[in-house]
C-alpha cells in the first residue's frame, strides 16, 4: 500500500524543520526530492548529501526565494527538467511574528502574507499545467490548525493560514477532473524552530515565562498535552501522496491532538 517510490517531490521550506522532516519521510518510500530553503550552505549540502546516502534517491537543492515568483517558477521548471516528471508539490515555506495587531510591524504582515500563502499559490500556478499533462499529481499544502481557528497576537499567520485553506479548496475543485488532487494538511504544535521562537516571542508579549507558555499557552490548544511529531505529518503525506489518497480532494485534514475538536 501507498506505493510512491519513483515519484518526484517538490518541498518548500525544507532545509530544516517539517519540510526537512517531510523531504526525508518521502525520500524513506523511494521519492526523489527537490529541497527548497534558507540556511547554512555547508548544512543544507550535509542535509541533502544524507538523503541520497541513506536512501538511494536523487536529492537536490534550488535556492528560490520564496518572495520572487520567478524564482518560484524556476523552481518548479528545474525539478521537471531534471527528473522528467513532478508528481508531490508541498508548499511548506512559513514564517512567524507575534504581536498585537495594533502593534503589529506591516513589513512582517507582507511578509509573511507572501511567503505563508502567495508563495504557494505561485508553487501551485507552476505545477498544474505540468501536472495536468501528465494526468496525475499531488499538491498538499502545509496549513495549519491556525488555518481553521486563530489564537490572539497571530493576526498575518492566522490570516495567511486560512488563506491557505480557501486557496486548497478552490484548486481541488479546478483539478479534479485532470488527476489531480490538492489537499491541505493542519498540523497542531510541532516543536519545530519556528515554534521553539514562538515560545520565546508568545513569552515577550505576554510578559510570562517560557516554561508558562509552554504549560498554559502551548499546548495548552492540544488535549492530548503532547506535540505533534514529524513522523505522523510524513505519514499523512504519504498517504495524500499515493493512489490510494486520489478521492482525498479539497480537505483540511487535522493533525491537531484533538485542538480544533472543540
Amino acid at each position: 500500500m501507498f506505493d510512491i517510490k519513483n515519484h518526484v517531490a517538490v518541498i518548500t521550506g525544507s532545509t530544516s524543520g517539517i519540510g526537512l522532516a517531510m523531504a526525508r519521510g518521502l525520500a524513506s518510500q523511494g521519492v526523489s526530492v527537490v529541497l527548497n530553503g534558507l540556511g547554512d550552505a555547508d548544512a543544507i549540502e550535509q542535509a541533502r548529501a544524507s538523503i541520497e546516502a541513506e536512501y538511494g534517491v536523487r536529492a537536490l537543492y534550488h535556492p528560490a526565494n520564496m518572495l520572487k515568483p520567478d524564482e518560484i517558477a524556476d523552481l518548479i521548471a528545474t525539478a521537471h527538467s531534471e527528473f522528467g516528471r513532478l508528481d508531490i508539490v508541498v508548499p511548506n515555506a512559513g514564517i512567524q511574528q507575534v504581536a498585537p495587531v495594533d502593534e503589529f510591524p506591516i513589513e512582517k504582515w507582507d511578509a509573511i502574507i507572501a511567503i505563508n500563502l502567495t508563495s504557494a499559490f505561485h508553487c501551485i500556478r507552476a505545477c498544474v499545467p505540468i501536472m495536468k499533462k501528465q494526468g496525475r499529481g499531488r499538491i498538499v499544502n502545509l496549513a495549519s490548525a491556525h488555518g481553521l481557528v486563530a489564537s490572539p497576537f497571530k493576526s498575518a499567520y492566522v490570516a495567511a493560514k486560512h488563506g491557505v485553506i480557501g486557496l486548497t479548496k478552490t484548486v481541488a475543485l479546478e483539478v479534479a477532473q485532470h488527476g489531480l488532487t490538492c489537499n491541505a494538511i493542519c498540523p497542531g504544535y510541532v516543536r519545530t524552530p519556528l515554534v521553539e521562537g514562538q515560545i520565546a516571542d508568545t513569552a515577550k508579549a505576554r510578559g510570562m515565562s517560557e516554561e508558562d507558555v509552554m504549560r498554559n499557552v502551548i499546548l495548552a490548544a492540544q488535549p492530548t498535552k503532547k506535540f505533534v511529531e514529524y513522523s505522523q505529518l510524513v505519514g499523512m503525506l504519504v498517504y495524500l501522496a499515493s493512489d490510494e489518497g486520489g478521492s482525498v480532494n479539497g480537505a483540511s485534514l487535522t493533525i491537531d491532538g484533538g485542538w480544533t475538536a472543540s
